[in-house]
C-alpha cells in the first residue's frame, strides 16, 4: 500500500469541472484508492500569477486586418468570383473567419459557376447550424477577417479526442456546411459515430499532444482529397456519452500520473476495474439503421462491400448555339484585349467580368428599334442585327453572370496589314472575325427532380441497411463516399441533387454541390482517342441509312440470325433511307410553323403592353428543385427557354405564351424517334466488335478507376477479416494495431512507420511518392467513383458496349459474355440511354467462406435506361401524375445476369482487365495548394511550429499546461 496518496491538481475552469464527461473521469481515478483531487477553481486559476499562460495562435493564411469598420486597403481586392491579398489570390469557394475567436460567425462564399451565395456557420441553434444565403456575394467590410481556401470534406467533420499521446477517440459528425441541419438522437444529443484513424492520423495525434503540450485535448481533422488536416486544437475536451472512454480514459491518466510521480509502483491495470458502471452503448433509436445491409439471396453472411454507379444527367434544356461574322472595331477590339494583342488568336469568353465587357460592346451596336417587316435586300442586315440583338438577350438574361451556360468565343477570319506607330514595319490587324455563343443545355427543375429522386431510392434500395444516410457511410467500414462530376454545370446539379437524396439533406444544392462533389472531367475524356473508329463507323452507318436496304454482316453466319444485335446497323429500321424524305418535309413545315408564331409574338410586344413575368433567374433556379408554379400558370414555359428561342430574329422576348400546338410535331417526333433508335446506338460501333474498340477506348479511364476501386475494397476487407482472426485479448497498452468501433489505442511509437499498418494497397504505384499516398479512408479518393455522371451518353453507350461484348476479344476467346442472353436482348430492344440512365455495380462478400475462395466475393450487375418515355404519349397511373409535374419518371433498375447466377470479383477483373487502364497510368492526387506545407504527416513541422511560439517555455516539463 502506498504510505500517502499522490495529490492531482485539477487547474481547469469551474464550468469545466463540473461537466457530466470530466466527472465521470474524476470519479473513476478516486475509485483506484491512489489519488487526492484537488480542483484549483476559477479564482486562483485567474488571480494566481504562477498559473499565468501564453496562448497557441492557429496559423493563418491570409490575413485582412482593419482598424476601423470598412477601412479601404489598398492591399485587398474583390472581384465576383475571388478575393486577392497582398498579391495572393483565392478563389471561390473560399471561408472568412473572423479575427476575433469568440466570434464564431464565419462565412463560406460559393462561386458563380455553382450559383453563388453565401453560407453562415455559427454555434448550433435548435437544429440549425448554418444558413445558406443566396443572394449575398460580396465578403464582409465591419471588420478584420482570414481567408482560406475551402477544403471539401465530403461533409463530414472528423473529432479526435486525445488522452496522452498514446491514446485516440475519433467520431464523425455531419459538417454544418452541407444543409445547416444539426442529427439528433431522441436524447437530444447530437449524432456523432466512432471512426478509424488511419496510422497517419494517429502520428498527427500523438504530434499535437507532444507539440502544443495538451495531454488531454480535442482537435478537429479535416479530410479532403486523400489527406487529413489540423484545423482546431482545444484543450481539456471530453467525449460525451461514451463510458468506454471515461474508463479508458481513467487508465491512462492513472498510468500517466504513476509514471511520473510513483514509478516504483505497477502501473497494471486490475483484473477488476475498481467501479461498476453499465456500458451505456449510443442510441440509435429514431435513425432508421436496419442492420449492417446483408443480402439474403446467396445466404445471410453477405454483405454490401462497395457500390459503383455512373449516372447520365438530368433533363436538360436544348443546346442552343449564335453564330454570325463579326466586322465592329469594339468586339474586334475586345477579341485583342482578351487573346493577348495576337490578330490571329482565337478568344473564349467566360467569366462574368468577360461577359459584362462583350454585353456592354454589344448594347452600344444593337439598334434601338426595330424597322419592321424589312425587304428582301435588307435581309443579310437585318438578320445581322437580330443576332446581335440575340446575343445581348442572353447575356441579359437572369440579371447577372452566374451558372455555367454561357460562353463566346471570338475567331479572326480575315486581316489586314498596318504600319507600325513607330513606322517600322508593319502588324497584322484583325477586320473580321466569327463569333459564337454557346448557350442553354442547362438542367430543368424537372432534371434536379429526377436527379434528386434517383438519389432517393439509390439511399432506400442500393444501399440495405443504411438509413442512416451520410454519418454511416462515413463510420467505421463503410467510409468513402465520393461523388464525381464533370466540369458542366448540368452534370454538376446533376450530381449535386442526387447526393440531397442519397443523404436525406435539406436546402439549396449550391452548399451541396461545394461540398461533397469533386469535379473530375478526366473520366470522361477518351471520345478523341475513338475519334478514327467512330468516323468509321459514321460513315459506315451513313451507307447503311442512304441504301434501300440493310446491310447484313456476311461472317455473323447463324449467330447472325439467332442474335440480332449482331447485324452490321442492328437497331435500324429497314426503311431508313425512306424516312428521310418525310423528315425533312415535316421539319421544314414545323419550321414555317415556328417562323411565324414567333413574328406575331414579336408585333405584339412592340404593340402592347400587357404585363409579363420578370425575366427567368436562372443562377437563381440553380440550385432549386421545385417548380416555378406561377411561371406555368401564367402559360410561361417552366423553365429560362421560350418558345421564341427556337427562331433567333424574333427570340426577344421571353414572355411568349405557350397556347397552341404545332400541327405535325407528333408525327416529326415519331419519324425522328425511329431513326435516332438506330443512329445513336451504331455511332458507338456499327457492330459488336466496332462497339467494344470504341468503347474499350473512351472507357479506357472510367474502366480503370472501377477495377482499382475494386481492389482496393477486397484488400482492405480481407484485412480487416484477418485482423479480426488474428487478434487476441492483450493489454489496452500492447504494442499492436487493435482498433475496436468504440475506441482506439495510440500504439505506434516514434521510430515506427505509421504506413505500415495500411490496408489500401498500392502495390502498383511508384513507392518514391509513397509518403503521399498513405491509406485513404478505404477507397483511394484519385480513383474512387460512386457517382461520375457524364457529359454525353458517350461514356454510359461504352461501358455497357464492353460489359457485353467484352468477350468477343482475342484475349478472352471462349468466355462467355458478362451480359446474359436475355438481357443482351433486352438492352438490344432498349435502344436509347436517356436522362439519368445508369449502370451499378455491387460487389458483396460472404464472410462464410474461406479467404482464398474466389467465392467470397462477388458482383452484382443492373442499369436503367432513364427517362425513357415520350413527352407526347399518354401515360397511365403514376408516370400520368409525375408528366403533369413537368417530370417524366426514371425507369426501374434491370439485371445484367440471370437470377441465382454468381459472378465472382475475379471473372469480373479478368473480362475487364484487358481494356482498362492500368492503375500506374493514373496521375497522383493533388494537394490542397493552400494548405500545402502547413501540416504533414512528420511531427517535425509541428516542432518546427511549436518553436515559433514560446508559450512553453519556463514551464516545468510535469506541469500538464
Amino acid at each position: 500500500m502506498m504510505a500517502g496518496k499522490i495529490k492531482i491538481g485539477v487547474c481547469v475552469m469551474e464550468k469545466k469541472v463540473s461537466s457530466a464527461p470530466m466527472g465521470q473521469i474524476l470519479e473513476r481515478l478516486q475509485a483506484f484508492g491512489e489519488f487526492e483531487i484537488i480542483i484549483f477553481g476559477d479564482k486562483v486559476i485567474l488571480r494566481d500569477p504562477r498559473l499565468e499562460m501564453f496562448g497557441v495562435p492557429v496559423p493563418s493564411y491570409a490575413l485582412v486586418n482593419r482598424e476601423y469598420p470598412y477601412q479601404e486597403l489598398d492591399y485587398f481586392v474583390e472581384q465576383e468570383d475571388f478575393v486577392e491579398v497582398h498579391g495572393k489570390r483565392f478563389w471561390k469557394p473560399f471561408v472568412e473567419k473572423p479575427i476575433d475567436g469568440d466570434d464564431h460567425s464565419i462565412m463560406i462564399y460559393y462561386p458563380s459557376s455553382a450559383g453563388g451565395g453565401m453560407k453562415e456557420l455559427f454555434r448550433k441553434v435548435g437544429n440549425r447550424s448554418s444558413e445558406f444565403h443566396p443572394e449575398v456575394r460580396r465578403v464582409r467590410r465591419e471588420g478584420s477577417y482570414i481567408y482560406e481556401e475551402f477544403m471539401p470534406t465530403g461533409g463530414t467533420d472528423v473529432k479526435v479526442y486525445t488522452v496522452g499521446p498514446e491514446y485516440a477517440h475519433a467520431e464523425a459528425r455531419k459538417s454544418p456546411v452541407v444543409d445547416g441541419v444539426v442529427m439528433r438522437n431522441p436524447d437530444g444529443k447530437e449524432v456523432r459515430y466512432p471512426v478509424l484513424l488511419t496510422p497517419g492520423e494517429k502520428q498527427m495525434a500523438r504530434d499535437v499532444c507532444l507539440a502544443f503540450r495538451q495531454l488531454v485535448c480535442g482537435f478537429d481533422l479535416l479530410r479532403c482529397e486523400g489527406r487529413s488536416y489540423v484545423c482546431d486544437v482545444n484543450g481539456w475536451s471530453f467525449v460525451k456519452n461514451s463510458y468506454k472512454y471515461y474508463d479508458d480514459a481513467a487508465c491512462v491518466l492513472r498510468k500517466m500520473f504513476l509514471d511520473a510521480k510513483a514509478p516504483h509502483l505497477s502501473t497494471t491495470i486490475p483484473p477488476n476495474l475498481p467501479w461498476k458502471v453499465n456500458e451505456l452503448t449510443q442510441s440509435s433509436e429514431g435513425l432508421t439503421h436496419q442492420g449492417s445491409g446483408l443480402i439474403g439471396t446467396f445466404g445471410q453472411s453477405e454483405e454490401l462491400r462497395c457500390v459503383i454507379a455512373v449516372i447520365r444527367h438530368g433533363d436538360r434544356t436544348p443546346k442552343q448555339k449564335v453564330k454570325l461574322k463579326v466586322t465592329e472595331e469594339k468586339l474586334l477590339n475586345l477579341m485583342l484585349k482578351y487573346n493577348g494583342g495576337r490578330a490571329r488568336a482565337e478568344t473564349k469568353l467566360k467569366s462574368a467580368v468577360q461577359l459584362q465587357d462583350l454585353l456592354d460592346a454589344t448594347r452600344l451596336l444593337v439598334p434601338p428599334t426595330r424597322s419592321g417587316r424589312e425587304s428582301d435586300s435588307e435581309t443579310e442586315d437585318t438578320e445581322h442585327s437580330e443576332k446581335l440583338r440575340q446575343v445581348k438577350a442572353v447575356l441579359e438574361e437572369g440579371g447577372h453572370f452566374s451558372g455555367i451556360y454561357r460562353k463566346v468565343q471570338l475567331k479572326p477570319s480575315k486581316w489586314v496589314k498596318l504600319s507600325k506607330s513607330d513606322g517600322v514595319g508593319e502588324d497584322e490587324h484583325p477586320v473580321e472575325a466569327l463569333m459564337v455563343l454557346k448557350y442553354g443545355g442547362v438542367l430543368t427543375h424537372a432534371g434536379r427532380k429526377q436527379a434528386e429522386e434517383l438519389g432517393r431510392y439509390f439511399r432506400n434500395n442500393i444501399y440495405p441497411g443504411e438509413g442512416t444516410g451520410l454519418l454511416r457511410l462515413h463510420s467505421t467500414y463503410r467510409h468513402d463516399l465520393k461523388i464525381y462530376s464533370s466540369d458542366e454545370g448540368r452534370v454538376q446539379m446533376s450530381a449535386a441533387a442526387f447526393a440531397k437524396g442519397l443523404l436525406d439533406l435539406e436546402g439549396q444544392l449550391t452548399p451541396i454541390l461545394v461540398s461533397l462533389v469533386s469535379k473530375d472531367s478526366s473520366m470522361l475524356d477518351g471520345l478523341e482517342d475513338a475519334s478514327v473508329e467512330m468516323d468509321e463507323a459514321k460513315a459506315r452507318l451513313h451507307e447503311i441509312i442512304t441504301s434501300e436496304g440493310k446491310a447484313i454482316d456476311k461472317n455473323g453466319g447463324s449467330d447472325s440470325l439467332e442474335f440480332p444485335w449482331m447485324f452490321d446497323g442492328a437497331g435500324l429500321p429497314d426503311n431508313a433511307s425512306q424516312l428521310l424524305r418525310p423528315l425533312v418535309n415535316l421539319t421544314k413545315k414545323i419550321t414555317t410553323q415556328v417562323k411565324l408564331l414567333a413574328e406575331d409574338e414579336d408585333e405584339k410586344l412592340v404593340t402592347s403592353s400587357y404585363t409579363v413575368l420578370p425575366h427567368y433567374d436562372q443562377a437563381k433556379a440553380l440550385g432549386k428543385t421545385t417548380i416555378d408554379v406561377t411561371r406555368i400558370a401564367a402559360g410561361f414555359p417552366c423553365g429560362s427557354e421560350s418558345f421564341l428561342l427556337m427562331f433567333a430574329p424574333g427570340m426577344m422576348s421571353h414572355k411568349f405564351r405557350m397556347s397552341m400546338t404545332l400541327a405535325s410535331l407528333a408525327e416529326l417526333f415519331k419519324v425522328a424517334q425511329l431513326l435516332a433508335d438506330g443512329v445513336i446506338p451504331n455511332e458507338y460501333g456499327i457492330n459488336p466488335s466496332q462497339k467494344l474498340k470504341i468503347g474499350s477506348k473512351i472507357a479506357r479511364r472510367l474502366l480503370g478507376k472501377i477495377l482499382i476501386d475494386l481492389h482496393n475494397t477486397r484488400e482492405e476487407a480481407i484485412s480487416v477479416a484477418e485482423l479480426k482472426g488474428s487478434q487476441e485479448p492483450t493489454s489496452m497498452f500492447a504494442k499492436t494495431r487493435k482498433e475496436e468501433t468504440e475506441y482506439q489505442v495510440r500504439s505506434l511509437n516514434k521510430n515506427e512507420d505509421p504506413r505500415r499498418s495500411s490496408t489500401t494497397s498500392e502495390k502498383s504505384l511508384d513507392q518514391d511518392d509513397e509518403d503521399d499516398r498513405e491509406t485513404k479512408y478505404r477507397l483511394d479518393p484519385k480513383y474512387a467513383n460512386v457517382k461520375t455522371p457524364e457529359r454525353h451518353e458517350s461514356h454510359i453507350h461504352s461501358l455497357m458496349n464492353v460489359l457485353r461484348y467484352c468477350n468477343l476479344d482475342e484475349s478472352l476467346e471462349g468466355e462467355d459474355s458478362l451480359v446474359c442472353n436475355s438481357a443482351l436482348e433486352h438492352v438490344f430492344k432498349t435502344k436509347e440511354l436517356d436522362y439519368m440512365s445508369y449502370i451499378v455495380l455491387r460487389m458483396f462478400e460472404n464472410t462464410e467462406v474461406a479467404l482464398e475462395d474466389p467465392k467470397r466475393f462477388r458482383m452484382e450487375m443492373t442499369f436503367s435506361r432513364g427517362a425513357d418515355l415520350s413527352p407526347l404519349e399518354n401515360h397511365d397511373g403514376d408516370a400520368a401524375l409525375l408528366h403533369q409535374e413537368h417530370t417524366l419518371p426514371i425507369m426501374g433498375p434491370e439485371r445484367l445476369l440471370e437470377a441465382g447466377s454468381y459472378l465472382t470479383l475475379d471473372q469480373f477483373e479478368k473480362m475487364i482487365h484487358p481494356f482498362a487502364m492500368p492503375a500506374e497510368d493514373f496521375p497522383p492526387p493533388a494537394t490542397p495548394q493552400a494548405f500545402a506545407g502547413y501540416f504533414s504527416k512528420s511531427a517535425g513541422v509541428f516542432e518546427r511550429l511549436v518553436n515559433l511560439w514560446p508559450f512553453h517555455k519556463g514551464t516545468n516539463n510535469n506541469v500538464k499546461q
